[in-house]
């Protein structure tokens, strides 16, 4: 079990500020009153911008989200496939990490399913 004190806590209040801007800048895209067709072209074009990058920002909140649900059920830094203890290094490096490198290897490959835990 790795030690929670090295979950880094403050990239979580980050990427919770970033994903509320993100959907402010979307809102505040969609208020803007294009003129003429380049103005409309930029502003769609900022608007999936926005739409693809707050899309990221959300499924990595969900990702720390669940480690932080990990920490609070005592099974972070488990592997969620074959239940063994997750390297502290790619834990420190990837802390919402569900798996060992073994089985996100064998997910990558399509021999693993993805486990919903």
């Amino acid at each position: 079990m790795v030690p929670v004190s090295r979950f880094p806590w403050h990239a979580l209040v980050l990427l919770r500020r970033m994903v509320s801007r993100t959907q402010q800048d979307g809102r505040a895209a969609d208020e803007d009153v294009a003129q003429d067709i380049a103005d409309k072209a930029a502003s769609s074009y900022n608007k999936e911008f926005l739409f693809h990058q707050s899309n990221a920002d959300r499924q990595l909140l969900q990702m720390v989200e669940g480690a932080l649900a990990r920490i609070r059920e005592g099974s972070f830094g488990e592997c969620i496939s074959c239940g063994k203890d997750i390297n502290p290094k790619r834990l420190e490096a990837v802390p919402w990490t569900r798996h060992c490198i073994e089985c996100q290897e064998k997910l990558e490959k399509g021999i693993l399913e993805e486990a919903s835990r």
